[in-house]
């Protein structure tokens, strides 16, 4: 079992109907697949400390359950993608940064 951890940053905040679209639209995708065994998100929870972060504030944190690395690899190269990805940078620009691990508990 491996997890892929995303932690998705627009460059300028987005209204929560359309991190919402984009969360669904990506849900569909990677479960569409038939790659994934589950998929959550959520939308970042804003504090005060977030206006001294480091590099970005997450706009939400998606989490795929995979069976294995081969399986995990096979997700980017899965039919929709690249698509997906251009749309959405294309309406609102985002980075993503993520962390392939073991379950955590």
């Amino acid at each position: 079992m491996i997890h892929h951890t995303m932690i998705v940053a627009f460059d300028n905040p987005i209204p929560a109907s359309e991190l919402d679209q984009f969360l669904k639209g990506f849900e569909e995708l990677v479960m569409g697949s038939g790659l994934v065994e589950s998929f959550a998100a959520r939308h970042h929870i804003r504090v005060p400390g977030d206006d001294h972060a480091p590099v970005a504030i997450a706009s939400a944190v998606l989490q795929l359950r995979l069976t294995d690395l081969d399986t995990l690899e096979a997700t980017f190269t899965m039919p929709g993608a690249v698509d997906f990805i251009k749309h959405w940078q294309g309406r609102h620009p985002y980075k993503a940064v993520w962390a392939n691990h073991e379950p955590l508990t």
